[in-house]
């Protein structure tokens, strides 16, 4: 029996190198990822107590197998940093992750927004077209922060065609916002939504945006019927 420890060690190993073998992993559906790398990222997520924090299992497993298939392929350059978006969770919990993969440590762990027409408590509706103002699941890659209308924000590259590839076109972005502060949970039992944009609270923005940005993994999940089916990453 392999300890944690060294299975922790293991994966940060594999993700560092780029190596991967050639079995084939029951619990993350990529083929290119082995049962080693399953299990070394099994440790993580205990190590890490993710689950007593509200992450889905299965949005961590989607997640690392995503990333994968994006670092495999060069379409990532920030290869130690995993973002997961948990739309599984209500907006009144933490439900954006950070995760340096290769120390292993959570980073951030806080808030996060839906679109005002994916539901209220819940977000439940997704779209990838215009003027929807529903969030978008799936893949995508972190672009060049740049001052906008809502201060300093973050590009958002979607990743999966018809899923959520026109993010850009829709200003899919994030950034701070005050309607996605603790507070407003605490006071009306839900965020205050977006126009589709994973908003973060105003005061942990720039911090934030300053570790994912320039071509990291950002993963949006939500327990929705065929998606799996539709992705290319998964």
């Amino acid at each position: 029996m392999i300890s944690k420890k060294i299975q922790l060690v293991l994966f940060c190993l594999v993700i560092a190198t780029g190596f991967s073998f050639k079995e084939k992993s029951t619990a993350i559906t990529n083929k290119h990822i082995s049962t080693s790398y399953v299990n070394a990222a099994t440790a993580i997520y205990e190590n890490l107590d993710l689950a007593s924090l509200g992450l889905s299992k299965k949005a961590y497993e989607w997640a690392l197998a995503g990333y994968e298939r994006l670092k495999s392929g060069g379409q990532i350059m920030q290869e130690h940093i995993l973002s997961v978006v948990d739309f599984s969770l209500p907006s009144n919990q933490k439900r954006l992750f950070v995760i340096d993969v290769l120390k292993g440590e959570l980073l951030f762990h806080t808030y996060v927004s839906h679109g005002k027409n994916s539901g209220k408590l819940m977000a439940k509706k997704f779209s990838n077209k215009a003027s929807s103002f529903q969030s978008s699941i799936g893949f995508y890659t972190t672009g060049e922060p740049y001052q906008g209308k809502h201060g300093l924000s973050l590009r958002l590259i979607g990743k999966e065609k018809g899923i959520n590839d026109k993010a850009l076109q829709r200003g899919i972005v994030i950034h701070g916002a005050d309607y996605a502060e603790e507070g407003i949970a605490a006071r009306q039992g839900y965020l205050g939504r977006s126009l589709g944009c994973p908003a973060v609270p105003q005061s942990i923005h720039r911090e934030l945006i300053a570790t994912i940005q320039n071509g990291s993994c950002f993963f949006i999940y939500a327990p929705i019927l065929g998606y799996s089916k539709r992705s290319k990453f998964i």
